[in-house]
């Protein structure tokens, strides 16, 4: 009863409880972040992680327009159920380029930081013009109207040059051919070596992605959802003890 009647002090005194909260986060965000300081890098590198192409950032901005996040998540949390549902863990490494981050915090769908290559792009177009017809139970809206909305990347150098201002490692050389790029990936007849050098060449699915005539914003959003979770290969991927 000493203690409660202690803390009753503290629930009636609003001066009191404003400094006690304000010492509580202080301490807790020092011992959060303080030891931030004496670490050579706060994520670490993972071989194969590699800048968003051109097209698959288009696609991703697109996925951040429409709210995808809102439904879905990107990140494996390590526990049994997810990893045996989703695959391997998320690694901080595979979001290091993301500004901003797609964690989510919540799941009406399920979640997609793995969902590259587990299905076709034809189930990928089925389903954003009618994701009941794949999903039955699915609440997800109709999309189809992506197929008709043409881009041409007009804009994607400037940004990709934004990105590079806040540390994604774009070359003067993926600026300069940024928008040829973005026409490239969505293009199998085109000149797409030049893509593949810069952006390499096993991590790269270059095809047209919604099987129509043109660059659609379809194209671009299966491009990005194609990729998620291809770059690492996690057969040979070895966490580091030491850190």
């Amino acid at each position: 009863m000493a203690i409660l009647d202690k803390h009753k002090i503290l629930e009636t005194n609003a001066t009191l409880l404003l400094i006690f909260s304000f010492l509580v986060v202080t301490v807790g965000g020092i011992v959060q972040i303080a030891p931030l300081f004496w670490l050579e890098n706060t994520i670490e590198e993972v071989e194969g992680m590699r800048p968003y192409t051109p097209l698959e950032m288009a696609g991703r901005n697109i996925y951040i327009r429409e709210g995808c996040y809102v439904c879905h998540s990107q990140m494996i949390r390590p526990m049994r159920d997810e990893v045996e549902r989703y695959g391997h863990y998320s690694l901080a490494a595979e979001s290091m380029y993301d500004h901003p981050f797609q964690w989510g915090s919540k799941r009406t769908g399920p979640d997609l930081a793995r969902v590259g290559g587990r299905y076709s792009d034809e189930w990928h177009v089925d389903h954003l013009r009618d994701p009941q017809s794949v999903v039955p139970e699915s609440v997800m809206p109709k999309y189809g109207f992506l197929e008709n909305r043409m881009i041409d990347g007009k804009y994607i150098a400037d940004i990709l040059k934004t990105n590079r201002l806040v540390g994604v490692p774009y070359t003067d050389e993926m600026l300069e051919n940024a928008q040829a790029d973005f026409a490239a990936q969505a293009d199998p007849d085109s000149d797409y070596d030049g893509l593949l050098e810069r952006y390499g060449e096993e991590s790269v699915t270059v095809r047209n992605f919604d099987a129509q005539p043109g660059i659609s914003e379809a194209d671009a959003l299966i491009a990005y959802l194609q990729m998620l979770g291809t770059l690492v290969d996690f057969s040979t991927f070895t966490p580091d003890a030491s850190r």
